[in-house]
């Protein structure tokens, strides 16, 4: 079942749980920005209580052409309610970055997760990418974070990405859109 609403689409599924975020890349001047950022996120009910929560939007601010752009994207928390002590996977993946009239592809943007920002509850926590050494280009899915929870206890984990865009030197000036999407199972 699928129900639609203006920015947001809730769909109902029993595997993966996914969430997404859309960035806005913008090139030109140094003082050429967004006025106003587009937010979609999916969320997904399931009957087990796994879910990953992450920000409705970023803005990646500005970069010349050949640079990077670095920015982090916000928190992302994996709550795992679920009976037993269950292992979880959270996997990030991405879309090319558009203008209207040209593309930066996936391929040029990295990801680290870094460590866990915040956590509660008991059991395993490991980092896609504990540092910034160990980014991955988004050309592919990637491991995001991963986990096993405590019998009998909810576990949350938390942790704050880095997203790092080469900017291609034959990049035309604009604004750029893209998304970074999240799931867990």
């Amino acid at each position: 079942m699928r129900t639609s609403c203006t920015g947001n689409s809730v769909a109902r599924a029993a595997l993966p749980l996914t969430a997404s975020i859309v960035l806005v890349l913008a090139l030109g001047t140094p003082t050429a920005s967004a006025s106003r950022i587009a937010a979609s996120a999916t969320v997904a009910w399931r009957v087990d209580p796994l879910t990953i929560t992450v920000p409705a939007s970023a803005s990646l601010g500005t970069g010349a052409k050949g640079a990077s752009i670095t920015a982090s994207l916000g928190t992302v928390t994996v709550t795992d309610s679920r009976g037993g002590n269950p292992p979880w996977t959270a996997t990030v993946s991405a879309t090319d970055f558009t203008s209207g009239i040209a593309t930066i592809t996936k391929s040029h943007v990295s990801y680290w997760s870094g460590p866990a920002t915040a956590q509660s509850g008991g059991g395993s926590r490991t980092p896609g990418q504990s540092s910034a050494a160990q980014a991955v280009a988004l050309s592919t899915s990637a491991t995001a974070f991963s986990g096993r929870k405590a019998a009998a206890v909810t576990q949350s984990t938390s942790w704050q990405p880095t997203i790092v865009v080469a900017v291609p030197a034959a990049a035309a000036a604009g604004i750029y859109t893209g998304s970074i999407i999240h799931s867990v199972a």
